[in-house]
């Protein structure tokens, strides 16, 4: 699954465009490695995001197509959220 797909699906990311700008921007790593929107993950991958000054990682525990709130929660688990200083 793309990655900008991922996040919108499990509501890391409100919107796939929002999620596809970030990406596009730098500011998101799978893996340690540099990710585009069109970067595929699959279920051990590591992500993390940075949004504005806070970075949050995440593990990729299981890909779906669903839209339930239920299900996405079950899509990843957290794995560290820290605030970063200028």
């Amino acid at each position: 699954m793309r990655i900008d797909k991922f996040l919108k699906v499990s509501r890391l990311i409100k919107r796939r465009t929002i999620a596809k700008e970030v990406a596009d921007k730098g500011r998101i790593q799978v893996n340690g490695i540099l990710a585009k929107s069109s970067t595929n993950v699959k279920a051990g991958d590591n992500i993390q995001i940075q949004f504005g000054n806070k970075i949050v990682t995440v593990k990729v525990l299981q890909l779906m197509d669903s839209t339930k709130k239920e299900d996405a929660s079950k899509m990843y688990e957290l794995i560290s959220e820290e605030r970063v200083q200028d």
